[in-house]
């Protein structure tokens, strides 16, 4: 796997093209903080402590467009915070989330970096700041990887495929990997709905956050459908996935019915259920939450969620703040 390491970084050290573009910064600031049942104490992270999401955090967001004589030319995106959780391994923890140069191919589009798989809700449904979270977040694929993709639009959807380290949000090179595709009916923006069927497999070693757990590269494969319907006020979303991680079969599904109100949407509620359908292992996750745009910078959330494999039942709350600067 060195070479597709080395020719990674010289992708992303490469010069840029010479073309006119704009840039967009924002400034990333949360406050979370929370009760666990199970800890009988105050928390300061949304999901598990060694997950990188969601924790207090300042930083950045920042995209550079680039374009030529024929239009787009590509996008080079970086995104990261330095978090903060004293119950973490690390209290203060550098992360990185978006970091990548998309550009244009005559085929499409290409990417090479950290950035989405070509799997699941998680390809093109984004919960950076959010505390209801996709699949990933409970074990099953990636939100980001590092390494490289490429993705095709139509008049009926979309197509992408994606090689990947398997490794999530650090970069690794022991002979780990993952292939990914994703073919889509529906463009979610233009058509009001979107259906995905997707495919991965590989080797990948046992990850929570930035830590390995297990070094030993075991054979990962999913395989499913995602969708996603938006309706007047209403969304839905769900994504099923079964295959073979660390050793074990499994099966995996999430469903999440959303309803917004108020003046543009400010108010959004939403619950979801998770299945996480591991062998001997089989448990619910159920929540519940709310988004509110206290300004168009300032976001409230709060989440109640029930995990029954642990009998732990979870209460969070988040102040958001997502500035352009």
């Amino acid at each position: 796997m060195k070479a597709p390491y080395s020719l990674l970084f010289s992708l992303l050290l490469a010069p840029l093209p010479a073309a006119a573009g704009s840039s967009l910064l924002f400034l990333e600031a949360q406050g979370v903080a929370g009760y666990s049942s199970m800890d009988k104490a105050g928390i300061w992270h949304s999901m598990s402590a060694a997950e990188p999401m969601q924790k207090s955090s300042l930083g950045f967001d920042w995209v550079r467009k680039f374009s030529g004589d024929s239009g787009d030319a590509g996008t080079l995106a970086a995104q990261a915070r330095l978090a903060w959780d004293p119950d973490a391994p690390n209290r203060l923890e550098p992360q990185v989330y978006n970091a990548y140069y998309r550009f244009r191919a005559p085929f499409g589009y290409a990417w090479a970096g950290h950035n989405r798989p070509a799997a699941g809700l998680e390809s093109y449904f984004d919960t950076h700041g959010a505390l209801l979270q996709s699949l990933p977040m409970y074990g099953y694929g990636f939100d980001r990887d590092w390494g490289f993709g490429a993705s095709r639009d139509s008049n009926w959807g979309d197509a992408a495929v994606s090689l990947t380290t398997g490794s999530g949000m650090r970069p690794r090179g022991a002979g780990n990997y993952l292939a990914s595709a994703r073919a889509a009916r529906g463009v979610l923006n233009r058509d009001n709905y979107a259906v995905g069927l997707y495919a991965s497999a590989g080797k990948v070693p046992e990850i929570e956050g930035y830590t390995v757990i297990d070094g030993a590269e075991r054979t990962y494969t999913a395989a499913g459908l995602d969708g996603a319907l938006l309706w007047d006020r209403w969304e839905l979303r769900g994504d099923l996935r079964s295959g073979e991680k660390a050793g074990m079969h499994y099966l995996a599904g999430l469903g999440r019915l959303g309803l917004n109100l108020l003046e543009e949407n400010r108010l959004r509620l939403e619950a979801q259920a998770v299945y996480s359908g591991m062998e001997h292992m089989e448990g619910w996750a159920l929540g519940a939450g709310f988004t509110y745009a206290v300004t168009p910078y300032l976001t409230w959330r709060g989440l109640l969620e029930y995990e029954d494999a642990m009998y732990e039942r979870r209460v969070v709350t988040q102040m958001y703040y997502y500035l352009p600067i």
